[in-house]
């Protein structure tokens, strides 16, 4: 386990555990969350190009709200683009998996309900979700949850229903150019339709490919403001058109400014707990 000691600001919340070598499944990344506090820990959730998967083994309930009003407590999925979600807590414990959408599609069971929303884990996985949990809190250390919930993972999706070779590879090259790549030369690239892919991806990756594409760019440029870059150069350097164009698709998946963006406590926690984004799992 390496335990971080962050000197100040939200991530200072959280003791933080990382893997130790890497998963059997590639585009998966994972790190166990340990509040440091009793006191209600409130953090709004900043959508990110991964199906985010919230394994609750505190004792007490972890409290997700979704963008509708909707409140799930416990083990949650999270979907690729979100907005208006929100967690909370007292003396929150929880294994955080990051999978790119390739993955989840096989390992969680579909995306039509994770596609832009909040799921409980129990839904997907049903009598399974609790039992895999019971083994992750009796589990001795970090290491072995993350064992675990690999093994599980692995599983999964060697059972699951894959996407098309087509699909993995179009998201796969949206991730590379950070969302800065033409819809119709992926299409051109992989011998479909605009129109077949579109079709294909949004029912198998839960996103229309565009909306794909805004979403890494998005999250590139939300790492940059995370990282005290001004908004007119995380635009530049994010591919935007100009710092009013960042500015809409931060309002539109964020639902904030760039500043509050830039402050998130989601994104505070993201130099220690993940190295990168998860890769896409090769076609």
């Amino acid at each position: 386990m390496r335990s971080t000691e962050p000197a100040s600001g939200a991530a200072a919340v959280w003791d933080i555990a990382t893997p130790s070598r890497p998963g059997p499944l590639p585009g998966v990344g994972m790190a166990g969350f340990r509040a440091r506090t009793a006191d209600p820990v409130d953090l709004s959730v900043v959508p990110y190009p991964a199906v985010t998967v919230a394994v609750d083994l505190g004792e007490a309930p972890l409290a997700v709200e979704d963008g509708d009003g909707g409140l799930h407590r416990g083990s949650v999925v999270v979907g690729l683009a979100p907005t208006g979600v929100h967690g909370r807590g007292r003396a929150i414990e929880c294994l955080q998996l990051r999978l790119s959408p390739v993955v989840a599609h096989a390992a969680l069971g579909g995306c039509a309900a994770w596609g832009r929303g909040v799921v409980p884990l129990r839904e997907l996985w049903g009598r399974e979700a609790g039992r895999t949990r019971e083994r992750l809190r009796l589990a001795g250390s970090w290491q072995e949850r993350f064992a675990i919930a690999g093994a599980e993972l692995a599983r999964r999706y060697e059972e699951g229903r894959r996407v098309d070779p087509e699909v993995a590879f179009v998201w796969g090259r949206l991730v590379t150019h950070r969302g800065g790549i033409e819809v119709e030369r992926l299409a051109a690239e992989v011998g479909w339709s605009r129109k077949r892919l579109w079709s294909r991806f949004r029912s198998q990756i839960g996103l229309s490919p565009k909306r794909a594409a805004r979403l890494v760019r998005f999250d590139d440029a939300a790492h940059r403001l995370a990282a005290g870059r001004s908004a007119a150069d995380a635009a530049a350097e994010a591919g935007y058109a100009d710092q009013s164009h960042l500015h809409r698709d931060v309002r539109d998946f964020a639902g904030v400014t760039p500043a509050a963006v830039a402050g998130a406590a989601w994104l505070a926690v993201d130099p220690v707990a993940w190295t990168g984004p998860p890769s896409p799992r090769p076609a």
